[in-house]
């Protein structure tokens, strides 16, 4: 049993531009945007700056760049400390960027289940003044949402709005690597603009659960992001005709937000599914978004080894470590590409259970991981 089609599952990252995508950057009106004159960058740019309630927004090519940018901005000192947590995108993904280039010094602080950071210990993590000789200097708070590494959680506008009070009140600026705050703007039934209320900057990225080629934006005063395109140039992030991308990136904000109830609908199917299946275990309770993990509770059953089993059936999926996967949910998945998922899944696990000489080679392979996407 072959699938027709690639169900792919590795993230929300692969999805193709759809033709209503790919009509609008072929028409797409532009103009060199490195010298500020491209027309369909400046329209996209004000119309996230509006749907997120700040004063402007500037597009990068990626997420990690956002978020280096954003970072650099507000720790424009050397010397400086970033608070943030040891699950973040940030601090595990982003090849050391904030440190390698920015000489910032990331203060990491444990992230709960959800996603969140208890309150006292970002507190507790801020550097008192009197120890400037001697320590970095705390300049920010950086949160997450949705948290990737945490199943894709969403954090709450009052939680995020408590971080800023904290925030506001030690002379901090607050980030947020929104990457999915549209998933989580949807998920809870809550504006983008409430969820960010408290943030100085936001980066949000357009190739994920929307589903656009290429691109994220940054979000923030209008100081904040005149800053942050010097930094961006410096980067190698300024482009000429952006407008293409812009102009597809549009198009995956007007047309794909109202498809990410779907993907978490879907989500949640995938995982109850899941769990009906004795070789894992799932708790469906807490996916909140488009992203499932499952552990495997059978040693003989290696996330490498499903996964090659899986790609033979045209189900692609990526491990999460050692002993768990996870499946990521996007616009371009259906209900039947979920169900036939499903069957996959359970057909590779007890393929492999039956002693398949083919996988023996893969025992001791080193599990590749989904970095980052």
């Amino acid at each position: 049993m072959v699938a027709n089609k690639v169900v792919d599952l590795r993230s929300d990252t692969v999805t193709k531009p759809s033709e209503s995508m790919r009509a609008a950057m072929a028409a797409a009106e532009v103009d060199d945007d490195v010298l500020g004159a491209d027309p369909t960058a400046h329209r996209f740019e004000e119309e996230m700056a509006r749907i997120t309630g700040k004063e402007a927004a500037l597009f990068v090519p990626s997420g990690t760049m956002a978020n280096l940018i954003s970072v650099l901005v507000h720790c424009d000192t050397r010397g400086s400390e970033v608070i943030l947590g040891d699950k973040s995108h940030i601090h595990v993904y982003e090849n050391g960027g904030i440190s390698t280039i920015g000489g910032v010094h990331p203060k990491t602080v444990k992230n709960n289940p959800d996603g969140t950071i208890d309150i006292d210990k970002i507190v507790a993590a801020i550097r008192h003044p009197d120890g400037s000789l001697y320590y970095p200097t705390t300049r920010l708070i950086c949160l997450e949402n949705t948290h990737a590494n945490c199943g894709g959680k969403c954090l709450s506008a009052e939680y995020t709005n408590k971080v800023g009070e904290v925030a506001k009140s030690h002379g901090l600026k607050l980030h947020i690597d929104g990457a999915r705050i549209f998933n989580a703007s949807v998920a809870l039934g809550v504006p983008v603009h409430q969820l960010v209320k408290a943030a100085d900057s936001v980066s949000v990225c357009i190739s994920k659960g929307l589903g656009a080629p290429v691109g994220s934006v940054i979000v923030g005063s209008n100081a904040f992001v005149e800053k942050a395109k010097i930094l961006r140039k410096t980067l190698g992030g300024g482009m000429r005709q952006v407008g293409i991308l812009c102009a597809a990136a549009h198009v995956a904000v007007r047309e794909t937000v109202s498809k990410l109830a779907d993907d978490h609908r879907r989500a949640k199917v995938l995982a109850d599914g899941l769990k009906k299946i004795k070789h894992f275990t799932v708790d469906s309770t807490s996916v909140e978004t488009n992203m499932v993990f499952f552990d495997i509770v059978d040693s003989r059953i290696s996330p490498d080894k499903l996964c090659q089993v899986l790609e033979q059936r045209n189900v692609l999926a990526m491990p999460a470590s050692s002993k768990s996967m996870r499946l990521v949910l996007h616009y371009q998945i259906s209900d039947s590409d979920v169900q036939y998922a499903l069957t996959c899944i359970e057909k590779a696990a007890e393929e492999i259970l039956t002693g398949s000489k083919k996988f023996e080679h893969l025992t001791n392979g080193t599990t590749r991981n989904s970095y980052g996407h």
